[in-house]
């Protein structure tokens, strides 16, 4: 078992910075993949971005690609979503998830519980 627990959301004015953290304790942390998703108000959850357990790639959905940034520490457990520029429309409650990567698509096995994120304009 692997549990995660964001923390970093709130509210923050578009163009500015937010930067969010995963914990994860329990199995280890590096050998996962780790990913952000999201899920806005009565929309599905989707991807945001991923980073492999060496932390060597990263893909990112075309939506927040050149604004958003993963990274990852496996010393401290922990893997961060570093949010530049942030629209209204990235407005979502945020979730980190451990996993791996299959054919090129992320296949999560861990989910945190999230935490809200709010872009005004």
């Amino acid at each position: 078992q692997v549990q995660l627990v964001e923390s970093g959301g709130g509210l923050v004015q578009a163009g500015g910075s937010l930067r969010l953290s995963c914990a994860a304790s329990g199995r280890t942390f590096s050998y996962y993949a780790m990913g952000w998703f999201r899920q806005a108000p009565g929309k599905e959850r989707e991807f945001v971005a991923i980073i492999t357990w060496t932390g060597g790639s990263t893909y990112y959905a075309d939506s927040v690609k050149g604004r958003f940034t993963i990274s990852r520490d496996n010393a401290k457990n922990t893997v961060y979503l570093q949010m530049n520029s942030p629209k209204p429309e990235d407005t979502a409650v945020y979730y980190c998830a451990a996993g791996r990567i299959v054919n090129m698509s992320p296949s999560m096995d861990y989910w945190g519980q999230g935490t809200q994120v709010t872009v005004s304009s």
